[in-house]
């Protein structure tokens, strides 16, 4: 049997517990990409630690939390060939005790790329000119950032998450990075992006993109960042400018803004008493980030907000 024969074996008997969309996209296609064209024709019997080298070293320092990955998709495709009888002994794409010696370690070679951030002092001014465009997707954006989630989270949404009456966005577990259903309590602004929409009876989506009964596409609000001449930004990167806001500006606690942004606890004593969402708290937050991102003000003209976080 070859890799890539065990490969696809190995997914189609996996894929089913697999609840991320993307995770599971991108196992077929970074094989595809960085393993297939260096072993992928080759019997899986005969993958060893040269050829896994040769898969992983071109793209290691380039790319380190994608080879990272990749290691960990060839370790577990030979681990499951040696399981089902296609090979024997040791496990060539092995971290610990093998590769480790080999290769450095990610965190020794990977360089954080920030997304490109709207400085929070310009906020105002920018959403003021996204009120004024017209469309979809211009509407989506702005939800977005009122809200602080991601592109997927936004586009992705449906009518059945969405609470009108208790002004509550609640997203699935099954469609949130860290797999945890995240409760999004929406501003009045949010809540009014939401009633100027035109539902469609053939499509649960809240935002419908050109495809009959088919959400926008993630690159739509990019394109409308574009459509702005603000090619120097990414959607993502408005996530960074609520973060900031958050420190600079008000009194609320670093762990309930961290919430607000979905992000996981690394603490694990911190996460371990952790047992509520600060819903309550949260809701304020939210309504004092839509009433700055609301205000149009020059960079001096900036007054901190000084509601304290427990008010």
């Amino acid at each position: 049997m070859s890799f890539e024969e065990a490969a696809r074996q190995y997914i189609e008997s996996h894929q089913a517990g697999w609840k991320n969309e993307v995770h599971a996209a991108q196992w077929p296609s970074t094989l595809k990409a960085y393993v297939y064209p260096v072993f992928g024709q080759l019997a899986v019997a005969d993958v060893d630690v040269g050829l896994v080298l040769k898969a992983l070293q071109p793209i290691w320092n380039e790319k380190p939390e994608t080879a990272s990955r990749v290691r960990g998709r060839i370790e577990k495709v030979l681990d499951w060939s040696k399981a089902r009888g296609y090979r024997q002994g040791e496990n060539p794409a092995r971290w610990k005790g093998h590769l480790d010696h080999l290769l450095p370690r990610r965190s020794k070679v990977k360089t954080v790329k920030h997304h490109p951030a709207l400085p929070y002092q310009e906020i105002g001014g920018f959403m003021s000119s996204l009120r004024d465009m017209e469309g979809i997707s211009p509407r989506a954006l702005e939800f977005a950032i009122l809200t602080a989630t991601r592109t997927g989270e936004t586009v992705g949404a449906r009518w059945p998450e969405i609470d009108m009456e208790g002004k509550m966005w609640v997203i699935p577990a099954e469609r949130m990075k860290a797999g945890r259903e995240h409760r999004v309590p929406l501003s009045d602004r949010a809540v009014e992006i939401l009633r100027s929409l035109v539902s469609d009876k053939d499509s649960d989506y809240v935002f419908i993109g050109d495809k009959k009964g088919k959400p926008l596409s993630n690159m739509s609000l990019l394109m409308t960042l574009r459509r702005m001449k603000r090619t120097d930004l990414t959607t993502h990167g408005f996530r960074s400018t609520f973060r900031d806001w958050c420190a600079e500006m008000t009194a609320y606690p670093n762990e309930l803004c961290e919430m607000a942004l979905a992000h996981t606890v690394s603490d694990k004593v911190e996460a371990a008493y952790r047992r509520g969402d600060m819903l309550e708290k949260r809701r304020r937050l939210m309504r004092d980030w839509a009433k700055f991102c609301g205000a149009v003000t020059k960079s001096a003209d900036v007054v901190p907000l000084r509601e304290r976080a427990n008010a």
